[in-house]
């Protein structure tokens, strides 16, 4: 585990104007990565031993904090993340917390996965922040509860031993640990504050509920499927084209700049595995004036693969979902979708079932990390 660059120490009181301005933060190579603790995925905060000044839920709200200097209610200060009390020692003759005191909340993933990076995000908590933080994982199977999950028999294995941050700044964390995880236990020590948690990773799915769901859709994130690289991510990441449910407005899907040379914009997808394609959805939902003109799409067995065409170029209407049903099916590991000329995508689907292949190695991966 390693924490590069670090952040410590107080930040300067709000002095006014942006508060982002004197904002501490960095490019963190696992960010592009999906975020495991998205909402859109399901995840949750499910416990936490205090959230007096602010509610834990806040930690998974998407998008950055906000910071209102004239928001208070009767409890103080109304800050956008979670807040704690300040802790107090057990006497007047011991008026400070023990080395040993905590606060914590418990963390449900959207999707299990392994975590390749965490970043703590203290924004807008300047003298009110931890003084230092530690995260640990566990995998457990079903739907477990707070209780369960603190039960004395649970292995938490720690992803970020604890470690002293910064105040209003994105304290990030690259995690070195080989595992599929389904819970957080995030700790600020001793109180304190956090603005937002983001669990980057890769999602690792249960091959048996994809077996049992035979046939699903084998590109989307929930499912291990990853939208590896792309030519343009200028208004918005094409991982929004993977992301659960329809998009509910225009930047919840992917959107290029206006292209002035006779190119075109793509994506190129990772199935969950070696898999069978039988059907094709593309939605072009909230993209009105902005729609890719034609879209097409082909597959490859592995990423240097020769692409074999999936779908022919294809004229799109704006704000509409498209579907195909194949005439045949087609195998690979790897999709492409090229646009024409740009514009954009909100969702694309693609529907199949694993080979025997795929769900071999598949099972192999989810044994391999502990599942």
């Amino acid at each position: 585990m390693t924490a590069t660059p670090h952040f410590t120490g107080d930040a300067s009181p709000y002095g006014g104007g942006d508060p982002y301005a004197d904002y501490r933060t960095a490019d963190f190579p696992f960010a592009s990565l999906v975020d495991l603790a998205d909402r859109r995925l399901g995840a949750g905060v499910i416990a936490a031993n205090d959230e007096f000044f602010a509610e834990r839920e806040n930690l998974l709200k998407p998008g950055p904090a906000e910071f209102d200097p004239e928001h208070f209610g009767h409890k103080g200060k109304i800050m956008d993340g979670w807040e704690t009390r300040r802790r107090r020692g057990a006497s007047a003759a011991e008026p400070h917390p023990t080395d040993e005191d905590h606060d914590w909340a418990l963390v449900r993933l959207g999707a299990p996965g392994v975590v390749r990076g965490l970043i703590v995000d203290t924004a807008h908590f300047r003298g009110n922040y931890p003084q230092s933080v530690s995260v640990e994982a566990t995998s457990l199977p079903g739907s477990p509860s707070p209780e369960d999950l603190l039960a004395p028999d649970v292995t938490w294995t720690t992803l970020v031993p604890r470690t002293a941050v910064g105040g209003h700044a994105a304290n990030g964390f690259a995690v070195d640990a080989e595992r599929r995880f389904t819970h957080l236990r995030v700790n600020q020590h001793p109180d304190g504050g956090i603005a937002r948690l983001r669990v980057h990773g890769e999602v690792a799915p249960d091959p048996a509920w994809l077996a049992a769901l035979g046939t699903f859709d084998l590109v989307a994130l929930e499912n291990g499927g990853e939208a590896e690289d792309a030519s343009d991510r200028f208004y918005s990441p094409a991982t929004n084209t993977i992301a659960p449910g329809r998009s509910r407005k225009m930047d919840d899907g992917w959107e290029t700049r206006r292209r002035r040379d006779k190119g075109n914009d793509w994506i190129r997808y990772r199935l969950a595995e070696h898999a069978e394609i039988r059907a094709v959805e593309i939605d072009t939902a909230y993209l009105k004036g902005n729609a890719a003109g034609w879209a097409e799409i082909s597959v490859s067995d592995g990423q240097a693969g020769d692409p074999v065409q999936l779908l022919p170029r294809t004229r799109l209407q704006p704000d509409t979902n498209h579907r195909f049903v194949l005439p045949e099916p087609v195998r690979g590991t790897h999709v492409r979708i090229d646009i024409f000329p740009d514009g954009g995508i909100s969702r694309l689907r693609l529907l199949g079932s694993l080979t025997e292949e795929g769900a071999a190695r598949l099972a192999a991966r989810h044994e391999e990390l502990g599942g």
